[in-house]
C-alpha cells in the first residue's frame, strides 16, 4: 500500500511538473519575433530560516544583521533558500548574493527601516542617467542566480522619502502630513520631508538628479537621493515570483543591464500620488519574462527604458526579446510604456492580454529631442481599457516630464515641429515598426494621438481589428506609413481625424461613428496621399484640406 501510494505521489509530482513546465512553454506561443527561451533559476535544497540568525519579528528590532549573515551562510555552502516566516520584520537594506532565494512566507511582512542613515550613497543609475543615490532597500549586483518568492509583503517605507504636492491630497490629508514636520516649498504647494530634501530638489535642473552641485555636496542633500526599491545590476537568472512589493522611495522594481528575468504573480503598489513612483521599469536588459501580475502605482506601470542621452548611447544596450503578458494595471500615468529614457533602444517586445482600468495613458509612447535612439519591432494586441483620461494610444516625441493629467503649474506639452526642422542627428530618437491589433476602450477620452519629428516621422505604426469608444477620436502628425485597418472609432467631439504634415495614411477601412457628421482635417505642405473611406472622400462638405496641402493629396 505504501509503495502504491509513493508511486500515485511520484506520477502526481510529474504531471504537477508537466503542467507547470508547459504553463511556462505556452508564454512563448504566437510571438512575432525569434525569442530566446528564459533560462529559469536553480537553487540548491539548502534552506535556513532568519530566526537561525538572530532575527527577531515584531517590527521594532532591526534585523539587517541577521539577513548579512544569513545570505552570508548560505553562500558560503552553495545558495539556497533564505526563509522569512509569517510575523513583522525591521530591517535596513539587504543584499542579495549569487544562488539566492529569499522566501517570504504568507503572511511574512518586511518593513524596511526609515532612518537614511540606514542607506550609505553608492554609484547607481536613476532615469537613465550614471549619478549617486542611496542604497536601495533590495539590491544585488552582478549576481547570478537570484530570487525573491512567496506570498509575503515587502514595504520600502516610501513615505518617509517622499515629497508631496498638495493637490494631490485632500485637505483633511495635507493638513496631516504638514502636522507630521518636514518643510513647505515657498509657494506653499509642496511638502517635503526635510530641509535636505528641499535642497537636493533646488539643486536639479534634470528631474531628479541633482547637478547643479559639487559630487562632494551630495550627503548635504542625501534625503532627496531616493532608492528604487528593488535594484538589480548586471544580473543573470532572476526570479521575482508571487510577493506584493509596495511603498517604494522612487522606482519600485529595477532590473538593469540584466538577463534571463522572469518577474510573475507579483502585485506591485504605490499611492497613486507618489512622485516617481513606478511598478517595474524594464532598463536595458534582454530575454525577459513579465507576466500574471497586478499593478498599482503612482507612475508608469510596466515601463521601457534604456538609459538617458549620452549615458544610453554610450551604454549602447537597448531593452530586447520581451513577453509581457496577462496584466492587470489600475491606476498609473502609463499601462504599458516605452521611455523616455529610451537612448539605447527598444526592440522585439511583445504585449498581450492586459487590462488597463483608470490609466492616465494606455498604451504609452514618449522620447524628445535629444535621446536618440531606436524603438521598433513592437507588437501589442488584446489589450482591453476603461476609463482612460487622456489617449488610449498615444505617441509624444515632445515629452518634458509633464504628467498626462496634468498637475498644479504643468504646461501641456504639444508638437513644436513646425517652429523649427532640426538636422538629423545621433540625438534624432527614432520609433518605427510598431503593430497594434485587437485593442479595445470604452468611456475614455481620446483614441489615438501620433505625435512625430519633423525631421523623424513616425514611420510604420498599423492598427487593426480595433474600436476605440471616446471623446475625442484621432490626431496624426508628422508620421509616415499610418495605417487603421478595419478600426472603428465612435467619438462626441472634435473632428473624425486631424492630419498634420504626414504621408502616405491609409485610413479606408475606418468606420467614424459620430452623432455629428465625420469631419476630416488635412494640413500641412508635407501631407500626401492620404486614404479615406470612399463615403467620406467622395463627401466634399466631410473633408476640409489646407491652402497649403499638395493637390491629390486625398483618395
Amino acid at each position: 500500500m505504501k509503495k502504491s501510494l509513493k508511486i500515485i505521489g511520484l506520477v502526481a509530482a510529474m504531471m504537477f511538473s508537466g503542467q507547470i513546465y508547459a504553463q511556462n512553454l505556452d508564454i512563448y506561443k504566437n510571438i512575432e519575433f525569434k525569442m530566446p527561451q528564459v533560462v529559469e533559476t536553480s537553487f540548491p535544497a539548502n534552506t535556513v530560516s532568519i530566526i537561525q540568525f538572530g532575527g527577531v519579528a515584531g517590527g521594532n528590532v532591526k534585523n539587517t544583521e541577521a539577513f548579512k549573515k544569513a545570505i552570508d551562510d548560505l553562500s558560503k555552502k552553495g545558495g539556497g533558500k533564505l526563509i522569512v516566516p509569517r510575523g513583522m520584520w525591521l530591517t535596513g537594506p539587504i543584499e542579495l548574493k549569487s544562488n539566492i532565494n529569499l522566501h517570504i512566507e504568507e503572511g511574512a511582512f518586511i518593513i524596511f527601516s526609515k532612518d537614511k542613515n540606514d542607506y550609505p550613497l553608492v554609484d547607481v543609475s536613476f532615469e537613465g542617467l550614471n549619478t549617486i543615490r542611496c542604497q536601495s532597500p533590495i539590491s544585488a549586483r552582478n549576481a547570478t542566480n537570484i530570487a525573491i518568492t512567496g506570498k509575503g509583503v515587502i514595504d520600502g517605507s516610501g513615505d518617509a522619502w517622499r515629497a508631496i504636492k498638495k493637490g494631490k491630497v485632500s485637505e483633511s490629508e495635507w493638513k496631516e502630513i504638514v502636522k507630521s514636520g518636514g518643510i513647505l516649498s515657498s509657494d506653499g504647494k509642496t511638502w517635503y520631508p526635510s530641509e535636505s530634501y528641499k535642497k537636493g530638489f533646488e539643486s536639479s535642473s534634470n528631474f531628479n538628479v541633482p547637478d547643479k552641485i559639487s559630487k562632494e555636496e551630495l550627503k548635504s542633500v542625501k534625503d532627496f537621493l531616493r532608492p528604487v526599491m528593488v535594484s538589480l545590476i548586471g544580473c543573470d537568472k532572476v526570479l521575482l515570483d508571487g510577493p506584493t512589493f509596495q511603498n517604494s522611495p522612487a522606482w519600485n522594481l529595477h532590473p538593469l543591464m540584466c538577463s534571463n528575468v522572469i518577474l510573475r504573480n507579483l502585485t506591485v503598489r504605490n499611492p497613486w500620488f507618489s512622485q516617481n513612483g513606478d511598478g517595474v521599469d524594464l532598463e536595458s536588459c534582454k530575454n525577459v519574462l513579465i507576466y500574471d501580475n497586478t499593478f498599482d502605482v503612482g507612475d508608469d506601470a510596466i515601463c521601457i527604458k534604456s538609459g538617458k542621452n549620452e549615458d544610453g548611447r554610450k551604454r549602447n544596450m537597448p531593452t530586447e526579446n520581451v513577453i509581457i503578458k496577462n496584466n492587470i494595471v489600475y491606476h498609473g500615468h502609463g499601462g504599458f510604456v516605452i521611455g523616455s529614457e529610451m537612448s539605447g533602444g527598444a526592440r522585439n517586445i511583445h504585449v498581450s492580454d492586459c487590462t488597463f482600468i483608470g490609466t492616465d495613458i494606455g498604451l504609452r509612447f514618449k522620447t524628445t529631442r535629444g535621446r536618440g535612439g531606436i524603438v521598433e519591432n513592437i507588437y501589442i494586441k488584446n489589450i482591453d481599457m476603461i476609463n482612460i483620461p487622456t489617449q488610449v494610444i498615444g505617441f509624444n516625441m515632445f515629452y518634458e516630464g509633464a504628467s498626462p493629467v496634468l498637475e498644479d503649474g504643468q504646461k501641456k506639452e504639444g508638437n513644436k515641429a513646425p517652429e523649427k526642422v532640426y538636422p538629423v542627428t545621433e540625438e534624432t530618437p527614432i520609433f518605427r515598426n510598431i503593430f497594434f491589433k485587437n485593442i479595445n476602450a470604452v468611456n475614455s477620452y481620446e483614441a489615438i494621438t501620433l505625435f512625430g519629428l519633423a525631421e523623424m516621422n513616425l514611420k510604420n505604426i498599423v492598427i487593426e481589428d480595433s474600436q476605440f469608444d471616446t471623446k475625442k477620436a484621432l490626431t496624426i502628425v508628422d508620421s509616415d506609413g499610418i495605417q487603421l485597418k478595419n478600426v472603428k472609432l465612435k467619438y462626441s467631439e472634435g473632428m473624425g481625424a486631424t492630419v498634420y504634415n504626414s504621408k502616405n495614411i491609409n485610413l479606408a477601412t475606418v468606420k467614424f461613428e459620430s452623432q455629428n457628421k465625420p469631419f476630416i482635417k488635412i494640413l500641412g505642405n508635407k501631407s500626401g496621399p492620404v486614404l479615406l473611406p470612399r463615403e467620406i472622400a467622395n463627401d466634399k462638405n466631410a473633408i476640409s484640406i489646407g491652402t497649403d496641402v499638395a493637390k491629390n493629396s486625398v483618395k
